[in-house]
């Protein structure tokens, strides 16, 4: 996968993407994500790869300072749209490079991203930049299992899902090494697929 080929994909992802990923299993997935996540008033929060807007809709965004990037144009107007009367800042962001200032926010939320980007580890390492001391990391996505390498079928179907924007082979374990010495896991919840997608919660030193 590369950035510009991600971009295309999501591109023409775009006007069906909420049909796939938010109904059905994976929005009972996102509502069992963001129950009880602690989200405070007044809060800085960045949402990360926020595509149409989907994880939005379980946060409460009239409490919160909430910046929204994605690196899909296409995404990210969707999203406009639906939020275009909330106090909601959206901006076109790369994950792998955010143009903001170290420890510049209270929560982080990437939901769907690292797994999308060429380079888990640089989206994850921005991602704990930005993030304030003591801050929460809020982390959905499928990883490869934690204790045995992916099936035959899954080696099988990789690359071809990676065509479609996204790679069922990034193991979380191997891309929190580039940050275990800045941040704690403090949950890691099987969500859905019997584990293959998780929900982590990390927080930064």
């Amino acid at each position: 996968m590369n950035q510009k080929w991600n971009r295309l994909i999501y591109k023409c992802w775009a006007p069906f993407y909420d049909l796939f990923f938010n109904q059905g299993v994976f929005y009972s997935a996102r509502k069992r994500v963001f129950r009880d996540f602690p989200f405070r008033e007044g809060e800085d929060v960045l949402f990360v790869g926020v595509g149409t807007g989907a994880d939005l809709a379980f946060c409460p965004t009239e409490k919160i300072n909430a910046v929204a990037i994605d690196d899909s144009k296409e995404m990210l107007a969707r999203a406009k749209r639906k939020y275009r009367r909330e106090n909601i800042k959206f901006i076109r962001m790369d994950a792998q490079s955010l143009s903001f200032p170290n420890r510049s926010f209270d929560a982080v939320v990437a939901s769907l991203i690292i797994t999308v980007v060429p380079s888990p580890e640089r989206a994850l390492a921005e991602i704990v930049r930005v993030t304030k001391k003591d801050g929460r990391i809020l982390i959905f996505d499928k990883f490869a299992p934690k204790d045995r390498g992916l099936s035959f079928g899954k080696k099988i179907i990789r690359p071809v899902i990676k065509w479609f924007g996204t790679d069922i082979g990034v193991s979380f374990e191997k891309v929190y090494q580039t940050v275990k010495q800045e941040c704690d896991i403090v949950e890691d919840t099987d969500i859905m697929m019997k584990g293959m997608y998780r929900k982590i919660i990390l927080k930064k030193r």
